[in-house]
């Protein structure tokens, strides 16, 4: 694994204005060591300073090669992509665009580059239900979603290209983003209970909930370390959403009778969910030293991002 990048390694992120490419694009400038092109559908939604920024539209191969080919990156790092499971399982074309057509237009670009490829993908891409959970980078693949499938064939195709590349691998983000609408479980459990109303929450899916903080670290590492292959970028603690809801629950000192544990044939969703998936992440921790939170010390840190944007 090389260690070595040219001095000032420019990077580029697709996906700059969701939660992950915030997250990427605030680490990055804060070690300095990089130059960071952030980019984004549409305007820029990111707060910092001297941020080099070009509006993307990934799906779209002509603007994907201009944008690509002018700015040169060393590493790309694509962090954009179509992840609402239910609206990929109602609209299938438009996740095929954009999460299998627009990375087959980025990797093209990349190719030309030689840039290392860094691919955000996810635990949907298995079907929870094979015994093997909690997942190693080595498992079977076997996605119960459109989603999931899309996200196997991003792989697929960065695997067959001629590319340096690193897949990380994600479970259930967790995270505050500046201007985003999209909640998580955690503010959604802290807002149902503040707001005195009952919530009915899963006992019996597995997951390891992931930082968003801890995912970006995660891809910065791989980018530091020219480091290739599938790792693991997940939280270490396999919990279930009910657990989730109850330690959220005690964080925040709010009501726990009034989260009633339940189970997944009680909801009637567009897309099948794999019901017990969760990561080992030993690799990513001995080979790219990740560390990542535990789940209190993540409710900690999104605790301390509220009470900031409040102020």
């Amino acid at each position: 694994m090389s260690t070595h990048l040219p001095n000032k390694a420019k990077v580029l992120i697709t996906g700059a204005n969701g939660l992950l490419g915030q997250k990427l694009v605030q680490q990055l400038l804060a070690l300095g060591t990089m130059q960071v092109i952030a980019t984004g559908r549409g305007p820029c939604r990111l707060q910092e300073a001297g941020l080099v920024y070009r509006s993307l539209d990934i799906e779209n191969e002509a603007e994907v090669r201009k944008v690509v080919l002018s700015m040169k990156p060393d590493i790309l790092i694509h962090a954009a992509a179509m992840t609402h499971v239910d609206e990929c399982e109602l609209n299938q074309e438009a996740c095929y665009r954009a999460n299998v057509l627009a990375t087959s237009y980025l990797i093209a670009a990349a190719e030309q580059l030689k840039a290392h490829f860094i691919l955000v993908s996810t635990d949907f891409i298995f079907s929870g239900t094979d015994g093997q959970n909690p997942y190693v980078e080595e498992a079977h693949p076997d996605p119960v979603n459109y989603y999931g499938q899309t996200k196997l064939q991003a792989e697929q195709q960065l695997r067959q290209s001629s590319l340096k590349w690193a897949i990380a691998r994600t479970v259930l983000v967790y995270g505050l983003a500046h201007d985003l609408s999209r909640s998580n479980i955690i503010l959604w459990v802290k807002s149902s209970l503040e707001a005195g109303k009952q919530i009915q929450v899963v006992d019996d899916q597995v997951r390891t909930p992931t930082l968003a903080e801890d995912l970006a670290a995660g891809c910065i590492l791989l980018a530091q370390k020219g480091a290739t292959g599938v790792f693991n970028i997940s939280g270490e603690e396999l919990l279930t959403p009910y657990q989730i809801a109850m330690e959220t629950a005690d964080y925040f000192g709010l009501d726990k009778n009034l989260i009633v544990k339940t189970d997944s044939s009680r909801f009637t969703q567009p897309a099948r969910r794999p019901m017990e998936t969760g990561f080992i992440i030993q690799k990513a921790k001995r080979e790219l030293g990740y560390r990542p939170k535990t789940f209190k010390e993540g409710i900690g840190i999104l605790a301390k991002q509220l009470t900031l944007t409040r102020q």
